[in-house]
């Protein structure tokens, strides 16, 4: 009796064996190459050099109008899944750098020399931080597809005068609070109490010449 439980034992140890390890954790989901983590938070110097170019860019402002809200106020990162953050801001800020490099043609000096290079760099990590995720991994979708696809039609859709302030306004909206959220990942919660840090508004003398386009350009969704 006692051969034939260990008989038995040892089959089924075999048998589990020939199965494989069982997992014990999920897939991890960190992605190689990708380094944002670097970004949550800007230095004071280059904050500094973005709102000097910011306050210069507002006066080379002229009438414009939207067709759309490009960024819509209600518009969080948060909403979207930890995946999907990376793919979101590289198209916002694909955006932003193809608007301000235009600006930086029209002789307005070396203003924009350094946040350019900033920029830039931000935007070769997150394509990094994209172009490393599973080539298997799911499509856009939800929320995220909608908006991709406003950012892509904008430059068919609107005038670069509409382009250029919905751009300059979302600048450090941009820096400080989309930017952290990629950066910090996980952590940036879909639902906090914490509304993230003030962002600048533009000068009276811009809202001036234009009456009514702050609230165009952050009302509705």
């Amino acid at each position: 009796m006692a051969i034939a439980w260990v008989l038995v034992l040892v089959t089924a140890g075999l048998s589990l064996a020939r199965a494989g390890p069982v997992p014990t954790s999920k897939p991890t989901t960190a992605w190689r190459g990708c380094d944002i983590g670097r970004f949550k938070s800007l230095s004071p110097r280059e904050l500094e050099a973005f709102k000097k170019a910011k306050d210069a860019l507002e006066y080379s402002l002229k009438n414009w109008s939207c067709n759309s809200r490009l960024f819509p106020r209600n518009r969080d990162l948060r909403q979207l899944q930890v995946w999907e953050r990376p793919v979101a801001l590289e198209a916002e800020l694909a955006l932003t750098l193809k608007v301000l490099e235009t600006m930086a043609d029209r002789s307005l000096g070396d203003i924009l020399d350094q946040p350019l290079h900033t920029l830039r760099h931000i935007h070769s990590q997150l394509q990094a931080c994209v172009s490393a995720q599973p080539p298997a991994g799911p499509q856009p979708r939800g929320r995220l597809h909608p908006w991709l696809h406003r950012l892509h039609e904008a430059s068919k859709k609107e005038s670069q005068g509409c382009l250029e302030a919905s751009v300059l306004f979302n600048l450090f909206r941009l820096l400080k609070k989309d930017l952290e959220c990629v950066a910090v990942g996980d952590l940036c919660l879909k639902r906090t109490s914490h509304p993230g840090a003030p962002l600048p508004q533009f000068s009276k003398a811009t809202k001036t010449r234009a009456p009514g386009w702050h609230s165009q350009l952050t009302t509705g969704s």
